[in-house]
């Protein structure tokens, strides 16, 4: 039972990620309900099988304040998976702004991105487009929840549609 499972409030909006073990806690008490299970995987007891939860709903709206990540260089560079939105490298990075603080670029999620050194100085104070330097993913706010899975490792498919990720 080494899975995690993606837990979502009543209204389906992604809360945490918890332990299979708590998950089907949750379950057996009432608390939850199961949205995805893994089909290849079964718990069992002695004497039955049950569904191995990926996805699970709470049956009670859990309010909580919005948890609004704070836009860092850190942040930024975690986002980007430590690599130059624009050659993948992942030496001598540092920050770029899409469209340049000069031409009225703001210090914004959606601005900012990943870049090693080289291809912010061959950008210089132009748009990618007309550096002709295309970006390899658009640059996103991100989710609480997906900061949080970037430190247990890749996100499970199931979970994409409630992480808001295409996939």
């Amino acid at each position: 039972m080494d899975a995690r499972v993606l837990v979502l409030n009543k209204d389906y909006q992604p809360l945490s990620i918890c332990s299979v073990h708590r998950s089907i806690k949750l379950l057996f008490l009432d608390k939850a309900e199961m949205v995805h299970d893994y089909p290849e995987r079964k718990v069992r007891t002695v004497s039955k099988e049950y569904d191995y939860p990926s996805v699970i709903r709470l049956r009670r709206f859990i309010n909580i304040p919005y948890n609004k990540i704070v836009l860092t260089r850190h942040n930024i560079m975690k986002r980007d998976a430590k690599t130059c939105q624009y050659c993948g490298s992942s030496h001598n990075l540092t920050i770029d702004h899409v469209v340049p603080k000069s031409r009225g670029g703001k210090d914004t999620w959606e601005n900012l991105v990943t870049a090693c050194d080289e291809c912010n100085v061959k950008k210089g104070n132009r748009t990618p487009e007309e550096a002709t330097m295309p970006l390899k993913k658009k640059p996103y706010r991100p989710i609480h929840i997906t900061f949080l899975q970037s430190i247990l490792g890749s996100v499970e498919e199931d979970w994409k549609p409630y992480l808001y990720m295409t996939n």
